[in-house]
């Protein structure tokens, strides 16, 4: 027997499709969708409502993701795991801190009346859960551009809604 022997050709052709068996195998995701809808309604029927809930077993471990506003939310959605069954809960809920609208509005105005620009403009800041009103006149529309962009890096500001006129 030498020894440069070369496989046989149908021995490769076996382990290319044995090989592509397995790459189609992990490249299709399974249909948890319907599955996952269906699991996250019953923590929807055992009073769990939060924002973007979703909830996922794997193994045995409930998986919760979602956004709250306190941590007794939060908590109430493990409890639910636990009422269905499951002591293994990964609880990855997200507790948003509320807003200080009443710092945010003077971060806001102080940060309007340091920027040079803004002379001239007559602006009123309102702001109610994170989302800031800028209401007033300005000269022009690089103001109004000026005013939303000073607005947007105050910490806290979800969102700024105008109504500037010229």
């Amino acid at each position: 027997m030498s020894a440069n022997k070369t496989p046989h050709p149908m021995t490769w052709a076996g382990v290319l499709v044995a090989l592509l068996f397995a790459v189609s195998a992990v490249a299709e995701p399974p249909a948890t969708h319907d599955v996952t809808a269906q699991f996250s309604a019953h923590f929807v029927s055992g009073g769990v409502i939060l924002e973007g809930f979703r909830a996922v077993e794997v193994g045995g471990i409930v998986i919760l993701r979602g956004h709250a506003s306190d941590a007794a939310s939060a908590e109430r959605a493990a409890e639910v795991a636990q009422t269905l069954g499951y002591n293994r809960v990964a609880n990855l809920i997200l507790i948003d801190a509320v807003p200080d609208d009443a710092r945010i509005a003077r971060d806001a105005e102080r940060g309007l009346a340091l920027q040079r620009g803004l002379d001239g403009a007559q602006i009123v800041v309102v702001s109610s859960h994170g989302v800031v009103h800028l209401i007033g006149t300005v000269s022009n529309e690089l103001q109004k551009d000026m005013a939303v962009h000073v607005v947007r890096n105050i910490a806290g500001v979800r969102a700024v809604q105008m109504s500037l006129k010229r």
